[in-house]
């Protein structure tokens, strides 16, 4: 056998090495990424060679000294990373002679099925025709994947990462990784969630919106979407009349799509949900009062008290989606539905999503201790519960205070940025009707009559601008053209009024065309 050989090659992106092998080779190649180590970087390289087959069984590998100059990295770096794979059987260290691929370690992966080895029998199954449902074919909201590209992005639901306490962050994960914690968070809960984590949302969160209950009247959700998922699937079939407000969630119409048989559209006026006779006949009444999606109107503390005096006379639930209600920037907020209900009237939704991270996927929901129950039981047989360290952290961090800390930080960010839009939008864009807000991250912005925001929003991305079109939140087809939504969660403050005069020339370049 030919002995293998190492050349060294240049690439655009950073030092590669080549190994020959007989007529075959392999590039090695480590690609710049800030988010990890080169150890980390060099072992994913190697793993994935071994496992796809680019190095064959029983091969030599590079000595460590060889491989590091041809990376130009730390010969110990490379050291390591052999040791490390070495440990875990992906190779083997032969004294004297260097580092060998195991094996066994390709051996038992499995083998690949022969190509067209699924249509061998027959033709493939007709999905289309499967289908008992079509999630594909509803309306959803359209974010650009590569949002952070753009300089001035009004995208709504995501983060400013420079905001997030990421020092707090560190170490409430580092102390879920203590020896005791792992112990506990390790091990299959089940249906049931960390204790922690639930008496931290009963005694610190909930009663900020006036809320007490027990610790088996909440529930823990992979965000407030699985919550209402859930529901939907307990509470909801072709019978059920399921009432949203219109402009309403899209996300929540959607799921209840799926399971109620009618979907009632709700007005919604400067007042939140009006009380007409559209209630009548629902059986679910999905609102969110505290900052009402997408019109960020605050539902009055009349509206409140009516909504249950209806929701008992007409017998009726709510499920209360308290979106937002954390980040209020003037003013008291108001008491939550559930915290007025003295029926049992109210299912309370809510989530940590907009004030951590979207990504953490950590929500909940409060309701009656029968209706806990089925739920845990049919979210046992989705997810069991949701990740246990994650629920570990998410209630350090609110047991250390750090929670408190942040909501004061965002509000306080939110509030300047919000009226540096306001003000941006009554400068360039004065024709423009803006729904003003006592908290939230977004505005609702009513453009004229005839203005197309989806085409206004293709015209805008190109001039770096990201904006939302908002006929998706109308239940009829196809909804009102002339409206939009700015989120301000993302976007510095100094880069809102430069964003905004872009805007304002997108709107009228495409008036010039129309």
């Amino acid at each position: 056998m030919a002995p293998r050989q190492i050349r060294q090659r240049k690439g655009p992106d950073g030092p590669r090495q080549q190994l020959g092998h007989d007529s075959k080779s392999i590039l090695f190649h480590l690609e710049p990424d800030r988010t990890t180590t080169l150890q980390a970087q060099l072992r994913r390289m190697l793993v994935s060679a071994i496992l796809d087959g680019q190095i064959p069984p029983g091969s030599p590998l590079p000595s460590c000294r060889a491989l590091a100059q041809s990376l130009k990295i730390a010969r110990n770096t490379v050291v390591l990373a052999y040791q490390d794979l070495t440990e875990e059987g992906f190779l083997i260290a032969r004294e004297r002679s260097g580092f060998f691929v195991n094996p066994e370690i390709v051996s038992v992966r499995p083998k690949e099925a022969a190509a067209g080895a699924a249509a061998a029998d027959g033709a493939e199954p007709d999905w289309v025709t499967r289908f008992k449902r079509r999630p594909t074919q509803q309306r959803n909201i359209v974010k650009p994947a590569n949002w952070q590209d753009f300089p001035y992005p009004f995208i709504y639901g995501q983060v400013d990462q420079s905001l997030f306490p990421l020092a707090a962050w560190r170490e409430c994960s580092r102390q879920a990784l203590s020896v005791n914690a792992v112990r506990e968070w390790v091990r299959d809960r089940f249906a049931e969630d960390d204790p922690q984590l639930i008496e931290q949302i009963r005694t610190r969160v909930l009663p900020r919106r006036g809320v007490r209950v027990a610790a088996d009247e909440i529930l823990v959700t992979v965000g407030a979407q699985q919550a209402l998922y859930l529901l939907s699937t307990l509470l909801f079939d072709h019978k059920t009349r399921f009432g949203i407000e219109d402009p309403g969630y899209t996300d929540a119409r959607n799921i209840a799509a799926l399971r109620a048989g009618h979907l009632v559209p709700l007005p919604v006026d400067d007042h939140g949900l009006v009380h007409g006779p559209e209630l009548n006949a629902c059986d679910y009444v999905y609102v969110t009062p505290s900052h009402q999606f997408p019109t960020t109107v605050t539902m009055s503390l009349e509206r409140r008290n009516g909504l249950l005096d209806l929701a008992q006379r007409r017998d009726f639930v709510v499920i209360e989606d308290d979106y937002e209600s954390e980040l209020t920037h003037q003013g008291s907020p108001q008491p939550a539905l559930k915290s007025l209900d003295r029926h049992g009237r109210v299912i309370f939704v809510s989530s940590l999503s907009k004030t951590l991270a979207p990504g953490l996927r950590m929500g909940f929901v409060v309701g009656p201790r029968p209706l806990i129950a089925e739920l845990r039981a049919l979210r046992r047989l989705m997810i069991r519960h949701p990740a246990a360290n994650n629920q570990r952290t998410v209630a350090l961090f609110l047991a250390d205070g750090h929670h408190d800390t942040l909501l004061r930080k965002l509000c306080n960010v939110y509030r300047e940025r919000l009226a540096a839009a306001v003000t941006a939008l009554a400068r360039h864009l004065p024709e423009f009707t803006v729904n003003l807000t006592a908290g939230g991250t977004a505005l609702w912005i009513r453009g004229p009559e005839g203005l197309d925001m989806s085409q206004i929003a293709t015209e805008a991305a190109s001039r770096g601008v990201v904006i939302e079109p908002g006929a998706v939140h109308f239940m009829e087809q196809p909804g009102p053209a002339n409206f939009c939504r700015l989120g301000v969660s993302s976007i510095p403050t100094d880069r809102i009024e430069p964003g905004i005069r872009l805007l304002a020339e997108a709107v009228r370049a495409h008036r010039s065309r129309a």
